[in-house]
C-alpha cells in the first residue's frame, strides 16, 4: 500500500515502518497497559485553489483515557464535485479500514469508519450519504457520520485546514 510511507503522529513524528507494523506495535503495547481501545477512522478534504488534500486519521480512543491519532495527507489536481469528493473520502478510510482491519479483530478492538457526510438534507454534502453508508456497511464496518463523526469532521478537519 503505497499509503503506508506518508504516515505521521499529531506532533509531526513520522512513521517509518508500514503502517500496519506500527498499529499492530500499538495494540499490544495499550493491551499490555490494560486500556480498552476503540478506533475510528476518518478522512477530510480542503479545496485549496486547484488542489484539494486529503487528511485521512486513525483516532485511538483509550475508554476514559483519553486518545491519540496517526495522520495520511495527500493532494490532487483532480477536479472532483462535492459528491465525488465526499466518496472519495470515505474510499481513503475504507482503504486504511480494510488494511488494518484484521488485526482490529485480533485483537478484539472495536472500529468505526467515520465520514464527514451531513445528515441533515439541507447540506450539499447529503448527497452522497446513501452511497458512503452502503459502501462502508457493505465492508461491514460500523458507520458514523456527522455530528457523531468526530475522526473525520473533528480530526482530519483539523489536518487539512
Amino acid at each position: 500500500m503505497e499509503q503506508q510511507q506518508h504516515w505521521r503522529k499529531l506532533d509531526g513524528t513520522r512513521i517509518t515502518r508500514p503502517i500496519e507494523d506500527e498499529v499492530r506495535a500499538v495494540l499490544v503495547r495499550e493491551k499490555e497497559m490494560g486500556h480498552t481501545l476503540k478506533v475510528c477512522i476518518g478522512t477530510d478534504s480542503q479545496v485549496k485553489g486547484k488542489e484539494t488534500e486529503f487528511g485521512t486519521v486513525i483516532v485511538f480512543v483509550r475508554k476514559g483515557k483519553g486518545g491519540f491519532m496517526y495522520i495520511h495527507n495527500e493532494t490532487t489536481l483532480q477536479k472532483m464535485n462535492i459528491k465525488q469528493r465526499m466518496l472519495t473520502e470515505v474510499s481513503k478510510s475504507i482503504e486504511i479500514a480494510y488494511a488494518l482491519c484484521r488485526l482490529f479483530t485480533i485483537y478484539n478492538v472495536d472500529m468505526e469508519v467515520h465520514a464527514d457526510i451531513n445528515t441533515n438534507p439541507n447540506f450539499k454534502s447529503n448527497d452522497a450519504l446513501k452511497e458512503a453508508m452502503g459502501y462502508i456497511m457493505g465492508m461491514g464496518f460500523v458507520f458514523k457520520a456527522k455530528p457523531h463523526a468526530f475522526a473525520s469532521s473533528t480530526c482530519a478537519n483539523k489536518v487539512v485546514q
